[in-house]
């Protein structure tokens, strides 16, 4: 076998292999002479078919089954010869026009990138120290007491917090249009689920009151029969009604079903779950970080061939997310290339920095896994015993749990800084 290796890319490779004309008819030979022992022949008997005519009728079938075979064997063994490492099977072209001596294909693939890390050093990691103090409490139970609030008909004029319950008609042009009327609508004033102009319209407005206002949707408004036309709205008001919410005693905690310990159980729990809820988006955010000063620090081209793998693999998930079975309904591939890039760079990156630093996954911290996953269950214990020995439970979470390590390799090598942050400010910073 001869073979030469030609770069036709940064990641592209074409491999010429040459294999002896000779020892492929000697194959050749040899499974002509398997078949005939089966071959059924018209007017010979099984084993006694004459070699010329096994090879009139069998030989091109032959021929070919065994320079499949050939070239899938002389492929892995001059990969192997040459120190490649392709990361998809290859195009295998045979030469059309061979000599008598040699019978010669090219195999088109990619390879792997050499991976050479630097700048982990620099990487700048900043991590919140999320502040929850009592007013974030007062305002996650003022939330809870919203939800369950009743609303009390009053005879006022109606301000900022109320609800007012209408009707409405709008014409475009003098024309009604799609979405542009409404019986019973029940409009909270301050949450912004109007329009600015028809929301402002009804602060002030009495039960029994008419009003007509115009005004032009935004440019950007989604309807591009809308968008920035001026229209005419005729309102009437049903009533105004006032929110009523539930005190802030035991009664509240029993809303919500804590039996025992009554308001200051149900405070803590809020608490608890608030810290349980700054915590993870912390962990999302230092990961962020992290990541993206891997990347920026160390750029690195990846093969066409993983990336293509991961968007399909992405676009799969997708669909299952949506509920989507037929594959021409499916969103468009171009849609993941770019996040499927990315993937695969921190992948290739992440492989990397384990194997310099020796990082094993963390038993205690896959079985501190399981044990989040199995919490909410009665069972708990039994469960967590199963999915620690679920060899697939365990080829998922291993992955995600040898990452957090990475990010933590990475503060701990780079450069970390804390600032501290209010829970409200971190939490909702569109507010």
């Amino acid at each position: 076998m001869h073979v030469t290796v030609e770069e036709t890319g940064t990641l592209e490779r074409q491999m010429k292999v040459k294999l002896p004309a000779e020892n492929i008819a000697k194959k050749v030979e040899q499974r002509l002479k398997e078949v005939g022992k089966t071959a059924k022949i018209k007017g010979f008997r099984p084993g006694k078919v004459p070699p010329n005519v096994l090879r009139q009728h069998y030989g091109a079938q032959v021929r070919q089954e065994v320079l499949s075979e050939l070239m899938g064997e002389s492929y892995r063994d001059a990969v192997k010869q040459e120190n490649l490492n392709p990361v998809a099977q290859p195009q295998i072209q045979p030469e059309v026009a061979g000599s008598d001596e040699y019978f010669e294909y090219t195999a088109t693939f990619e390879v792997l990138p050499d991976v050479k890390l630097k700048g982990l050093e620099k990487i700048e990691v900043t991590v919140p120290n999320v502040q929850i103090k009592d007013a974030d409490c007062d305002d996650m139970l003022t939330n809870l007491r919203r939800q369950k609030a009743t609303w009390e008909e009053v005879q006022r004029k109606s301000a900022e917090g109320d609800r007012v319950v209408v009707d409405f008609e709008g014409k475009l042009k003098g024309e009604s249009f799609q979405g542009g009327s409404g019986k019973e609508v029940p409009v909270v004033l301050g949450d912004g689920q109007m329009l600015p102009e028809f929301e402002k319209a009804l602060y002030g407005v009495v039960a029994g009151a008419e009003k007509s206002i115009k005004f032009r949707f935004p440019k950007e408004y989604h309807s591009e029969e809308l968008s920035g036309q001026k229209v005419d709205f005729d309102i009437v008001v049903h009533r105004v009604e006032e929110q009523e919410l539930p005190p802030l005693d035991n009664s509240l905690a029993e809303i919500y079903g804590v039996e025992e310990g009554g308001l200051e159980k149900l405070t803590n729990d809020v608490k608890e779950n608030m810290e349980r809820e700054a915590e993870q988006r912390v962990r999302g955010d230092i990961r962020n970080q992290a990541m993206e000063g891997l990347l920026d620090a160390n750029p690195v081209e990846v093969p066409k061939a993983l990336i293509d793998q991961e968007a399909h693999a992405m676009q799969h998930e997708a669909m299952r997310q949506l509920g989507i079975e037929d594959h021409a309904q499916a969103p468009e591939i171009k849609n993941f290339t770019e996040n499927a890039e990315k993937r695969v760079q921190l992948s290739l990156l992440i492989g990397k920095l384990v194997d310099e630093n020796n990082i094993e996954v963390d038993s205690d911290r896959v079985r501190e896994r399981v044990e989040q996953l199995c919490a909410g269950y009665e069972n708990a214990d039994e469960m967590v015993r199963s999915y620690l020995a679920d060899p697939q439970v365990m080829a998922q979470l291993e992955p995600m749990v040898i990452e957090e390590q990475v990010v933590d390799w990475i503060i701990q090598n780079g450069k970390e800084r804390t600032k501290r942050v209010g829970f409200k400010e971190y939490m909702n910073p569109q507010d």
